[in-house]
């Protein structure tokens, strides 16, 4: 199954009326208009977009994970709300993102980063929910969890780094946080990362999701190349196997969300206008 990608579609079109238009321009000058029209067809959600954008966080993070990519969204006019999600286990994060997305008051793009992709997957059957956007995450099939995802393409650097206490909750060592999940962010950024790390509840990792919300909604994914944390092969096969609107590939870490927030965010924008309307 496929779904139109209307961006793309109107993109293609409006640069092949400029060139009609103007064609003894250069390319160069093309491209420069169309970059131009683009800026500003992207300055705010067109008629019939989706406004409303629930922001779904990973593992040993919280909600301010998002915090480099929430003011950009809001300043382009969306409504956003980051879920904090208690990772606990994938019933209490599958319910904490329901009741973010039972607050807003229409139809509701849901956006998801790491672990987050398996919180989203189960809970996007939402009937709110429009479209899915994973960003550097797990988008585990039906009947998978987010260790049947990623394992055949075996452990990555960061996931050796993870450590479980007495309780089963799980925890980076500063080794994983500053050379396998955070190495692109400055050296305060990364001592800050790990000082507030969330644990996480182990066993969550092996819970099998009931539902892929992305069989029946449409879907976009993002992929970070110098991933160390999930397998940047696993990012890119996602694509292809969930039929994915459109796909981008950033040269970042796996905090994406931070590391390249404008890139990320105009990327959640783009879906955001290209949902087929309902």
């Amino acid at each position: 199954m496929s779904h139109p990608n209307a961006l793309t579609s109107m993109k293609n079109t409006m640069l092949l009326n400029i060139q009609r238009a103007i064609p003894r321009a250069s390319t160069v000058l093309a491209c420069a208009l169309f970059s131009a029209w683009l800026s500003v067809a992207q300055a705010q959600p067109r008629e019939g977009a989706v406004k409303n954008i629930v922001l779904v966080h990973g593992a040993f993070a919280d909600a301010s994970s998002w915090s480099k990519v929430i003011p950009l969204l809001e300043a382009d006019g969306y409504h956003v709300v980051a879920v904090q999600n208690p990772l606990t286990s994938l019933a209490a994060d599958v319910s904490a993102t329901r009741r973010a997305i039972a607050r807003e008051d229409g139809p509701v793009l849901l956006v998801a980063h790491s672990w987050g992709g398996v919180t989203a997957t189960q809970a996007g059957d939402d009937p709110k929910v429009v479209g899915l956007v994973y960003v550097s995450a797990y988008a585990p099939d039906a009947g998978q969890s987010a260790n049947d995802a990623s394992s055949p393409y075996g452990w990555t650097e960061g996931q050796k780094q993870i450590r479980l206490d007495a309780a089963k909750f799980a925890l980076m060592t500063y080794q994983g946080v500053s050379e396998d999940i955070a190495e692109c962010l400055s050296a305060g950024d990364q001592r800050l990362f790990n000082v507030v790390q969330v644990p996480s509840y182990g066993p969550m990792f092996d819970e099998k999701i009931a539902v892929a919300a992305w069989k029946t909604k449409p879907s976009w994914v993002l992929i970070s190349a110098n991933d160390r944390m999930l397998p940047p092969a696993m990012e890119k096969a996602e694509a292809t196997r969930l039929h994915a609107v459109a796909s981008i590939t950033l040269p970042t870490c796996h905090m994406s969300i931070i590391e390249q927030a404008a890139k990320v965010a105009a990327f959640i924008e783009a879906a955001a206008k290209s949902v087929p309307r309902q």
